[in-house]
């Protein structure tokens, strides 16, 4: 860097040369030198609101916000002065006089920001009385639970909300010491425009917002002998409950999953990935029937449920754009309640199956009453009623909520063997495995598409153009002279821009991927906190490494996905894939 870009400035006496514009905190950082933070989060918030990254700056006539201070030449910053600290621990107190004292019973003990900070400063005790009034924990949504008498008011969720996802759908409300961060009107959040991607979960400091906790049903199933409980695993979680283990960030443990899961009880375990491979047989199919048949275009991938639910909330006129595909989550349990019970002359409704999730927003999904599948098929065959009715997934434990579990069963993770996956619905291609990143699916669908319309392989199966975490990717395709235009979007942000195109009648694409979260499944909101880029990167670089390291890569080479489609389905988009793999939408609007 220049040196005309570079200031000269004192951080506790120590000389450094810092960039130009940097903030006090940035400052800082680079020079080695811990300033603690609450509100701050780097890329989605800076709000200046908790007063714990003060700092002592020469000349000043009272301390000041680190976070939103630039520096300027020949600044003399001190970080660690009786000042200095005498202030952070009186902001500090102050927050927690608000707090509950019930740390043991939080899903975040041991993993609260809050908590961490308050043993670094030594506070042992509270000088302060609490001055706002207890409100109600907010329990509306499928997805997530909102406990207000946590909050900090550091605007993290509020800003992810905004900013990443254009949702918009909390704020703060009220003003003094009745204001609080709430849905509109403060209505519950399940009965608000929240597409349940629970962003605002993992960027909370403290247990204000959290998954809803499925747990205790789990261990309900397991311990019930008329059950039949099945598991499956989605691509994401392969490369992070390790982390959530204790293991290093991103570390590929799909064998020791496996057989932590067999621990547990399950009595099979599946993978996600098996129907992943199935949705692109489904989803590549339908793209090729769009575009040489006719059918609206751009056609946009249907893996993510939060973006569906944006979709219907806020572009409700273009749902016909979406793939009718159910996501590869609601096809296992449809296959698993229909193919899997029939062929191991299984009681569908004995089966309970278990979804190990990257995503809060699948507990929503699992409970849409399009996803019932597998009661529609046996209705008429075992003249069930409407006592009998039952989901295709009976429960959504995202990543925390599963290394929750294996802590409370006392499995040594790290210790544990490697074991494969079980059949008839187990099998995956590295084209599955690649879901869990964004640009995934579209790479997933390309390695098909192109050999079922051309006639012969891609001249190489990684499709780098699409990968990465640039916002907006895309890509031109030649499928056999006809040229397909494709584009990858992640976080709804982004997802936004490309709706707006389509609803100007200017979107040049004919295929569209969006996944909600930033980074794809691999940065969802039912990961293990903290999820940094960094981490992300960590955890697509495993992911991409399982792909390479496939004997199979390309979806329509799985041999299970074939027997399935031999032996029950026929063929991609025949009558009963229709009835058991597809679906419609709902047109919601901005309340409903």
């Amino acid at each position: 860097m220049e040196t005309k870009n570079l200031l000269n400035v004192k951080i506790n006496g120590i000389s450094y040369k810092v960039p130009k514009g940097s903030t006090i905190l940035k400052a800082c950082k680079e020079a080695g030198v811990d300033v603690p933070t609450l509100c701050f989060m780097e890329e989605v918030s800076q709000n200046a609101s908790c007063g714990i990254c003060v700092v002592e700056v020469k000349g000043g006539k009272s301390l000041i916000r680190s976070c939103i201070t630039e520096v300027f030449e020949n600044m003399e910053i001190s970080t660690n002065s009786i000042k200095v600290r005498e202030a952070r621990k009186m902001n500090l107190e102050l927050i927690l006089a608000n707090h509950p004292n019930d740390c043991l019973n939080c899903l975040r003990n041991q993993n609260c920001e809050l908590q961490t900070m308050a043993a670094n400063m030594g506070i042992k005790e509270g000088r302060f009385v609490r001055t706002k009034p207890m409100d109600l924990i907010d329990s509306s949504s499928l997805s997530i639970t909102r406990d207000p008498n946590k909050c900090i008011l550091c605007k993290r969720c509020v800003n992810v909300c905004a900013n990443t996802q254009t949702v918009y759908a909390i704020d703060i409300i009220n003003r003094g010491l009745k204001s609080k961060v709430a849905p509109y009107m403060d209505k519950g959040i399940g009965n608000v425009a929240c597409t349940n991607c629970g962003q605002c979960a993992l960027v909370c400091p403290t247990g204000a917002i959290t998954e809803v906790d499925n747990t205790s049903e789990v261990w309900n199933d397991l311990q019930n002998t008329d059950k039949v409980v099945l598991v499956q695993t989605a691509p994401a979680i392969r490369v992070a409950i390790g982390e959530a283990m204790g293991m290093d960030e991103g570390a590929l443990v799909t064998g020791k999953m496996v057989s932590a899961l067999r621990k547990m009880g399950f009595n099979k375990v599946f993978d996600t990935n098996f129907t992943a491979d199935l949705t692109i047989m489904e989803e590549g199919h339908e793209l090729i029937k769009r575009l040489t048949k006719g059918g609206t275009l751009p056609m946009i991938t249907s893996c993510s449920p939060g973006w569906i639910k944006f979709v219907e909330h806020f572009f409700p006129d273009q749902v016909d754009h979406l793939s009718s595909c159910k996501s590869p989550q609601q096809m296992f349990g449809a296959l698993a309640k229909t193919y899997y019970a029939e062929k191991m002359h299984i009681d569908p409704r004995k089966i309970s199956v278990v979804s190990i999730m990257p995503c809060t927003a699948k507990k929503y999904e699992a409970k849409r009453p399009e996803m019932m599948g597998g009661y529609d098929y046996w209705k008429a065959k075992m003249n069930l009623g409407e006592d009998d009715k039952f989901y295709d997934i009976d429960h959504v434990l995202t990543t925390r909520e599963l290394a929750r579990m294996f802590k409370e069963a006392g499995i040594n993770f790290a210790g544990l063997p490697e074991e494969e996956f079980d059949s008839p619905l187990g099998a995956s291609t590295g084209a599955a495995v690649i879901f869990g990143a964004t640009g995934g699916v579209m790479e997933a669908a390309v390695r098909t598409a192109y050999e079922v319309v051309v006639g012969k392989p891609l001249p190489s199966l990684d499709l780098k153009v699409v990968r990465g975490f640039e916002g907006i990717k895309e890509a031109e395709l030649d499928l056999n002279g006809t040229k397909v235009r494709v584009a990858v979007a992640h976080t709804l942000k982004n997802a936004r821009t490309l709706l707006e195109q389509i609803e100007k009648g200017e979107s040049p694409y004919h295929f569209i991927e969006v996944m909600t979260c930033p980074g794809g499944c691999l940065g969802g909101g039912g990961q293990p906190i903290p999820t940094t880029w960094a981490i992300r990167q960590k955890r697509a670089d495993s992911i991409y490494a399982e792909d390479r390291n496939k004997g199979l890569r390309k979806s329509h080479e799985n041999p299970e996905v074939q027997t399935l489609y031999s032996e029950f389905l026929k063929e991609p988009l025949g009558h009963l894939s229709h009835e058991l793999l597809h679906t419609e939408y709902t047109k919601r609007g901005y309340f409903v």
